[in-house]
This record gives C-alpha cells, sequence and structure tokens, in this order.
C-alpha cells in the first residue's frame, strides 16, 4: 500500500475514534520518527502521550469554562503577606484540596475587598485542573435559576445536576435578602450537599446577622448549622486587597 494511502487512512481513522491530536499531526510525527529512527514502540507511545495530553489540556478547559467563572484568578498570583491573617494561615490547607474529598465546605466571612472571591475562584480553577467538576455562582443569581426550575417544573432535573458537581462556589451571600420561596430553596439546595459535596460561600456578614438575609430565625439557625459542621470558617476582616491591587495598578500607569 503506498504511504500517501497509507497516511490518508490513519487520519481517516483517527478522526472516526475523535483522536485530534493523530489526526492533525500524524504526518510531522512521521517524518520525525524517521528522522529520529524510532522503533514502532516508540513512535506509538509517542503519538498515545501526545493525544493524551492534548486530551487533558482540553479537558481542563472545557471543565474552566463550565464552571462559568465570571474571571480567571489564580492562587498562585495571591500577595499571601496582603491577605487577612487567617486566610493566610489556611490557604496552604486549601490548596491542597483536600477539603474536596472530604466534602468539606468553606465560609469565607468578612468586609468586601479582602480577597474572598480571587481565593474561592483561584480553588475553583486548581478544582478544575484536577479533574473535579466546579460551578461558580452568585447567591442572587443561584436563587433565579431555583425559582425559575420550581416554576418550569424542572426543579428534579436541577436537584440531580446540583449535586454532581464536586465542588459548588455560591459567592456574594449578604448583598441581598430573600422572601420565604428563595430562601426555603437556598436552604434545601445548600443542605442537600451537607456532609457529602463541597461549597464554598463567600459573605460579607457574619453569622449573627444570616437572619436579616433569610427572615426566619429558626431557618438561618438550621442553615449556618448544616453549613458549618466539619467546615472551615475563615475570617476575611481585614484591609481592602482590591484597594492596594488598583493602587499597585494605577503606581503602574
Amino acid at each position: 500500500m503506498k504511504k500517501d494511502i497509507v497516511k490518508t487512512n490513519i487520519k481517516t481513522i483517527a478522526k472516526e475514534l475523535k483522536l485530534p491530536y493523530i489526526t492533525r499531526n500524524i504526518e510531522d510525527e512521521i517524518k520525525e520518527a524517521n528522522i529520529k529512527n524510532l522503533t514502532y514502540e516508540a513512535f506509538l507511545l509517542s503519538l498515545l502521550e501526545n493525544e493524551y495530553d492534548l486530551r487533558k489540556a482540553n479537558g481542563i478547559k472545557s471543565r474552566i469554562r463550565q464552571a462559568r467563572f465570571p474571571y480567571k484568578r489564580y492562587i498562585e498570583d495571591l500577595s499571601l503577606e496582603d491577605l487577612p491573617q487567617d486566610a493566610r494561615n489556611k490557604i496552604k490547607v486549601f490548596s491542597s484540596l483536600d477539603f474536596i474529598e472530604t466534602g468539606q465546605n468553606i465560609i469565607f466571612a468578612g468586609n468586601p475587598g479582602t480577597g474572598k472571591t480571587h481565593i474561592a475562584i483561584g480553588l475553583g480553577i486548581k478544582a478544575c485542573n484536577k479533574g473535579y467538576k466546579v460551578l461558580f455562582t452568585t447567591i442572587p443569581l443561584l436563587v433565579n435559576e431555583l425559582k425559575e426550575s420550581r416554576s418550569e417544573k424542572t426543579l428534579r432535573a436541577f436537584e440531580k445536576k446540583f449535586e454532581k458537581y464536586d465542588l459548588i462556589i455560591a459567592d456574594e451571600l449578604g448583598y441581598i435578602s430573600f422572601d420565604k420561596e428563595a430562601s426555603e430553596l437556598l436552604f434545601t439546595y445548600l443542605s442537600l450537599r451537607a456532609g457529602r459535596k463541597s461549597t464554598i460561600i463567600t459573605t460579607n456578614l457574619s453569622f449573627e446577622r444570616w437572619d436579616e438575609i433569610f427572615k426566619d430565625p429558626v431557618m438561618t439557625a438550621a442553615m449556618i448549622d448544616r453549613l458549618t459542621h466539619k467546615s472551615y470558617i475563615v475570617n476575611m476582616n481585614g484591609n481592602s486587597y482590591r484597594l492596594k491591587e488598583t493602587q499597585l495598578w494605577l503606581e503602574k500607569q
């Protein structure tokens, strides 16, 4: 069989098997193999390793895209000395992602601008890189989605999807209050994950002020109890991390 026909057949079969690296690069790989005088085994291994690396990279990109992060932030970019002391002490523990394996929650509570969302997104992206399924949402957006699902009678499907995420980041608890329906939905769905799957919550309110959001002291107490059980509570009160970043940016202009 002629070499050109062989190459064409390899491309066709690789495309059918959904092997994009081999489909696009088989000719270059053959040339390199001939130059290096590779054995058949070494040539095959090189093809498979490159295909695996591409698939792994595409998987990471897909998980990050599906997580719906509003922007990208990385743990490595944090200036540790500018974080509140409690976050500084715990960031190394969180970076191991062991909390996901054990189904523990993290609650970042403190005044605005201290790095809560940055840390949460950084941990989320790190989790995506490690193969975990992640979702980023704001509390107001989550409540709206829950209400829409209830009205469209698709709540059970939403529930199944919600439970499958290894990590959910629920940002901005405390900026708006909820009616009774919203409070009940939020309580139910966050409780579904308690003790089994991890949730990161960022909030600008201390726990004693959560009843300002949910309007029901009994439900508020129950939610705090569920969310904080065996969880990490991080005190994020401190100087504004965001303000310092802005000042540094202005100085460079």
